[in-house]
């Protein structure tokens, strides 16, 4: 089961046991602790890369 915390001002972090999939319904390799792009900023989708902090993000 995995656990999702919003992060103020910042992206999702995601821990434990799930499996995320692209819009293809590919499966995307990750570990068990990501941080995803909620700003939309990341050139990284859809794994957060800082971005939001330059983006001046608020969430």
């Amino acid at each position: 089961m995995a656990n999702l915390n919003l992060l103020k001002d910042g992206p999702i972090q995601v821990k434990g046991d799930f499996s995320l999939k692209d819009s293809e319904g590919n499966d995307v390799d990750c570990k068990n602790v990501v941080f995803l792009c909620r700003c939309g900023a990341s050139s990284n989708k859809p794994f957060c890369d800082g971005a939001h902090k330059g983006a001046n993000f608020s969430g």
